[in-house]
């Protein structure tokens, strides 16, 4: 299952859904923005109603909330009573859940949007030494062994996929970096490894665009990133929970254009995202939506392979299992 965040136009304005990608129209080959979505919350409501219950739809947003974190707040619940909605949805000929609620949206209906438009936080760690050692011109410190190093970023620079990202005019370098992030699905503190797992809800493709430039200035400072980082997060195209993806092993792939630059696993990550939450929680409380990126794959950015992105390149992100995650850069 492939959650997704996406929006629809009404007499009112835009609103914020929760969907999944209609497997019948899901193949390797579609584009984030060229597949079929089904409305969980729609959905839901529409099993609820077809089985007598009252107030289907008032019980649907509570079963399935329309809003990312809200629905990662229930859980495993929220995930299992969306596969009933998305099973549902494949094995009827409704178009139309309590109140007219429309459970199907073709592509040109909707505009998909990150799955979390507005993380609860946003942490980057650095947990794959080949990339460590290729930046740091092979001379990694004692501390990165010990400890799985991270920065916090903009939880409000997330841009959706497919969105331009318009380079900020202190920056003349500008980089991608090829990432997954785990999201976070159950609140806890002080999380043992060992016990790690059942906290990630799923997990999303990270783009950490990177203004190099600002960022090693501001970095001799023994702080940051910050204005490097800040200004652009690309997550998406969708959210696929942990039971679905074999995320170590998923093929990693960055397209410039086209062009393939980068490819990996995080299989490769010396810090697992089990000794990571280990780490992150420690005197201090994870919460739904919180945002944790495993750092970049090996020669997974320009730096490393000592090129940069140009203006108007199409920067496209893929990770089997997940999608493509893509966007355009300006200056």
């Amino acid at each position: 299952m492939k959650l997704a965040t996406f929006a629809v136009d009404t007499p009112v304005g835009p609103v914020e859904r929760i969907g999944a990608v209609d497997e019948s129209t899901d193949t390797d080959d579609t584009p984030a923005d060229e597949a079929a979505l089904v409305d969980l919350t729609a959905a839901y409501g529409a099993t609820l109603e077809a089985e007598g219950e009252p107030a289907p739809a008032d019980l649907a947003r509570s079963h399935v909330p329309p809003e990312m974190i809200a629905f990662l707040e229930r859980g495993d619940r929220a995930i299992a009573d969306a596969r009933e909605a998305l099973e549902y949805a494949a094995e009827t000929d409704a178009e139309r859940g309590p109140g007219g609620a429309k459970l199907r949206y073709e592509p040109g209906e909707y505009r998909l949007l990150a799955p979390l438009p507005r993380p609860n936080s946003l942490r980057d760690c650095m947990a794959i030494e080949e990339h460590v050692e290729n930046s740091m011109d092979g001379e990694i410190a004692d501390v990165w062994y010990d400890l799985p190093v991270y920065y916090k970023g903009n939880a409000d620079g997330v841009v959706a996929p497919g969105e331009t990202v318009q380079w900020p005019d202190y920056s003349e370098i500008m980089d991608y970096e090829l990432e997954i992030a785990a999201v976070i699905g159950e609140r806890g503190r002080d999380i043992p490894a060992e016990e790690a797992e059942k906290h990630i809800a799923g997990y999303t493709v990270f783009n950490d665009f990177s203004a190099r430039d600002i960022q090693g200035e501001e970095m001799e400072g023994r702080l940051g990133p910050a204005k490097g980082k800040d200004f652009a997060n690309g997550l998406g195209p969708y959210l696929v929970p942990r039971e679905d993806i074999d995320v170590l092993s998923a093929p990693m792939t960055a397209r410039i254009d086209g062009e393939v630059w980068s490819t990996g696993i995080v299989d490769e990550m010396y810090h697992s995202f089990a000794d990571i939450i280990e780490h992150v929680s420690q005197s201090e409380t994870l919460h739904p939506g919180d945002v944790i990126g495993s750092g970049t794959v090996g020669e997974g950015c320009g730096l490393e392979l000592g090129q940069w992105l140009e203006d108007g390149d199409t920067v496209a992100l893929e990770v089997e299992g997940i999608g493509t995650l893509e966007h355009t850069v300006i200056e």
